[in-house]
């Protein structure tokens, strides 16, 4: 069995039940109490199956985060997918109609990076979002699809969500692992919701390169601690985590200390069980947005 590993914590988890490190202890409340807390601070709110599906507006979610911000309550996005750029996120965002800044956007990639030192050098397996990240950083970047690239002294293999994925990728990321360097997966989400369905996600990629290499691989985005800080760092007063996947988005709200509002427009359809359990459960964020500001 693969294992991932908590790099704050220091437990594992399987690919499969990726935030079994993570406790669920988010406070409960009941009902209407619970919906007037949510009324001030800041809302942590995902971005792929609660904001839109590839790019594609969920419909009323631009208005939810419209009127969120009218009520005076802050919005900081949360992601796990680390394919696209800080501009490529920004500029999906203003095409549907929400302004947000770098500041107020936070991807698995920015988590990734920060486990590496500056001046460090990382083989990527992943999109253009982990390169910025780590160029970012002042990390050197050396892309494992490239066939004559070096493989010696790389200090980590960095994996996210990406279609270049193919076995002589594969084999140069695992060799470079088994050579010393360490195995960082930009999240461990098995899939990634669209409008044509779940794909394979991030998830899937680091543990065919943690099979391949015989090792654990750290993860960097939610729920896991990397993310945890970075979000603490960015905003005060985190009040709620948005999101559609209760074993990534509800376990970062029990790391955060805060509710779980679900919202059933991705990953979790209406119906499906949840686990750990949802404080807030709703069809979208327009009908969550109706219930906390009516």
């Amino acid at each position: 069995m693969v294992h991932i590993a908590d790099p704050a914590a220091g437990m594992a988890a399987s690919p499969s039940t990726p935030a079994a490190a993570a406790t669920d202890a988010s406070p409960k409340a009941a009902g209407g109490a619970l919906e007037h807390e949510l009324s001030s601070g800041t809302w942590v709110i995902d971005l792929d199956g609660v904001i839109w599906l590839t790019g594609h507006a969920i419909e009323g979610a631009p208005e939810a985060v419209d009127r969120l911000r009218r009520a005076g309550i802050s919005v900081l996005f949360a992601t796990n997918n680390a394919d696209p750029t800080r501009s490529e996120l920004l500029g999906r965002l203003r095409r549907i109609g929400i302004d947000a800044t770098a500041q107020t956007v936070v991807s698995s990639a920015d988590a990734a990076a920060s486990l590496l030192d500056p001046g460090s050098t990382a083989l990527t397996l992943g999109g253009p979002g982990v390169d910025e990240a780590l160029a970012d950083r002042q990390v050197r970047v050396l892309c494992a699809s490239d066939p004559d690239g070096p493989l010696d002294g790389i200090d980590a293999v960095i994996v996210g969500l990406t279609s270049r994925f193919d076995y002589d990728t594969l084999s140069r990321a695992a060799t470079a692992v088994r050579a010393g360097a360490r195995l960082v997966g930009t999240n461990d989400d098995p899939t990634h919701p669209t409008p044509r369905g779940l794909l394979p996600g991030s998830g899937a990629l680091v543990a065919a390169v943690a099979t391949a290499a015989g090792v654990e691989a750290v993860v960097a985005g939610k729920p896991y601690q990397p993310m945890v800080e970075l979000l603490q760092a960015r905003a005060a007063g985190i009040t709620v985590v948005v999101g559609d996947r209760p074993a990534t988005d509800g376990r970062l709200a029990a790391r955060l200390g805060v509710p779980f509002a679900l919202v059933r427009s991705g990953v979790s359809a209406p119906g499906d069980p949840v686990d750990p359990a949802a404080d807030l459960d709703h069809e979208d964020l327009a009908s969550l947005v109706d219930a906390v500001l009516r």
